[in-house]
């Protein structure tokens, strides 16, 4: 047995700390001497030392607990525990980042330009949040479009904020959640004529054959390809054909290039996008609204007849 002044001295810690921890039930003492002072077994200064490096890697109390309580049992409440600290630092070194390529970004400007940047940068959280954007997609999508259909719409519409920016990339995304943070003349997103035509499950079937078609035409966008039919044009046409109803032929791509062509534009969304998720010196990667464009002029040019009339799959988000 020893006194919580030899435990603590054996340990390195003060007597406060020993008492901080045996009061919260970590550290339990055997017995109590006569005149009631605090004794400990010799498991104890393990214990301690144990308390100590779990406390050190930023595990608080309550995790702390459960590590010693469930020790024995074999449970993971360690390596649950750890990974849960590893998440937060993490996060932690996510924000810092941001914060420190903002700073870069008002320290590096024009003196002429700090003003407008410190606004846009201040709007923005250290640690980024998407979730205007998410709003502003939601708000723009057909309100009763299934849950699953939306949310796939959502990953490939809203980009992630890398997670050690340059300060071109903060600057974009800062201007990208004041772009969809301003409000729309009307009170509302504009919506392409799809969403009316096709209703809230046409659009499901409409925005998942568009993925398809814009993967195709991102594949002749990397080649630096020329819009022209072919696969993607028969895909892209195909996924408002099954939205609408009806088949492909000239007479509906003559209409759908109508439709399109009069369609709320959201190039600078998209642009800002290409911005936030390519690095510095990177090649930027083609988004959604490059390869709409990119079809959208494949099938308004001269020889954009249907080869063949099928089916098709089920607006764009140019």
């Amino acid at each position: 047995m020893c006194s919580i002044g030899e435990l603590a001295q054996s340990a390195g810690v003060t007597v406060k700390t020993v008492r901080f921890y045996s009061d919260r039930g970590l550290l339990p003492e055997a017995c109590r001497s006569a005149g009631g002072h605090r004794r400990y077994g010799p498991e104890a200064a393990d214990r301690l030392r144990l308390i100590r490096s779990l406390r050190a890697l930023g595990l608080p109390v309550p995790d702390v607990r459960r590590v010693l309580d469930e020790e024995a049992a074999g449970e993971r409440a360690l390596e649950d525990a750890v990974a849960g600290q590893l998440r937060e630092v993490a996060s932690g070194l996510k924000a810092l980042r941001w914060r420190e390529a903002g700073l870069r970004l008002v320290q590096e400007c024009p003196p002429g330009e700090r003003a407008e940047r410190l606004r846009l940068v201040g709007a923005v959280t250290a640690a980024p949040s998407t979730d205007v954007l998410v709003r502003f997609w939601r708000a723009w999508l057909p309100a009763r479009m299934p849950a699953g259909a939306a949310a796939q719409f959502l990953e490939a519409a809203v980009p992630q904020p890398p997670d050690e920016p340059a300060p071109g990339q903060v600057l974009a995304f800062a201007r990208l959640c004041a772009l969809v943070a301003a409000p729309c003349t009307g009170g509302a997103p504009p919506q392409p004529h799809a969403h009316h035509e096709a209703g809230a499950r046409g659009a499901a079937v409409l925005y998942g054959g568009l993925a398809e078609a814009y993967e195709l035409a991102a594949v002749a966008l990397r080649r630096n390809g020329a819009p022209q039919p072919g696969e993607a044009l028969d895909c892209f046409v195909a996924a408002y054909a099954s939205a609408y109803g009806t088949r492909d032929s000239a007479g509906f791509r003559r209409r759908l290039a109508g439709q399109l062509g009069s369609d709320p534009r959201l190039d600078r969304y998209w642009e800002l996008v290409a911005e936030v998720v390519t690095p510095p010196g990177g090649r930027p990667e083609p988004t959604a609204g490059v390869a709409h464009d990119w079809l959208l002029a494949a099938l308004t040019a001269p020889a954009a007849a249907p080869a063949a009339a099928p089916a098709g799959r089920g607006s764009g988000a140019g």
